[in-house]
C-alpha cells in the first residue's frame, strides 16, 4: 500500500501562485509515475501533471507555461508550482501515484486539496 499526503491548497486570486506538495510513503518501492489531477464541480477528473522517475515531465495544454511539475526521489515528494492562476484552475487537486503491479499498474490517490482561485 501507499499513502499520499497532500498540502498547499488555499485561496488565491486570479494572478497569483500556490505551490501544492504531496509526500508518499509506505511500499513506495516501483512507483513509476506520480502526478496532479483536479476535479472541478460537475466535471470529470482530468490530468494536470505526471512525472516519471527519471522526470519526464507531462502536462496537460491548460497548464502548460504555468505549472511545474518537480519530484524529490530523496523525500518521495512530488510537487506541483502553479503560477498565472485563472479562476478555472479552481478544482479539488489529487496526488496520484502508478506502481507497477503484477499484471497491471495499481493507482494510488491522495485525499485531496481545495485550490480557489478567485477574479
Amino acid at each position: 500500500q501507499v499513502q499520499l499526503v497532500e498540502s498547499g491548497g488555499g485561496l488565491v486570486q486570479a494572478g497569483g501562485s500556490l505551490r501544492l506538495s504531496c509526500t508518499a510513503t509506505g511500499n513506495i518501492k516501483k512507483i513509476n509515475y506520480m502526478g496532479w489531477y483536479r476535479q472541478a464541480p460537475g466535471k470529470q477528473r482530468e490530468l494536470v501533471a505526471t512525472i516519471t522517475s527519471g522526470g519526464n515531465t507531462n502536462y496537460a495544454d491548460s497548464v502548460k507555461g504555468r505549472f511545474t511539475i518537480s519530484r524529490d526521489g530523496a523525500k518521495n515528494t512530488v510537487s506541483l508550482q502553479m503560477n498565472s492562476l485563472k479562476p478555472e484552475d479552481t478544482a479539488v487537486y489529487y496526488c496520484n501515484a502508478e506502481k507497477a503491479g503484477v499484471i497491471l499498474p495499481i493507482d494510488y490517490w491522495g485525499q485531496g486539496t481545495q485550490v480557489t482561485v478567485s477574479s
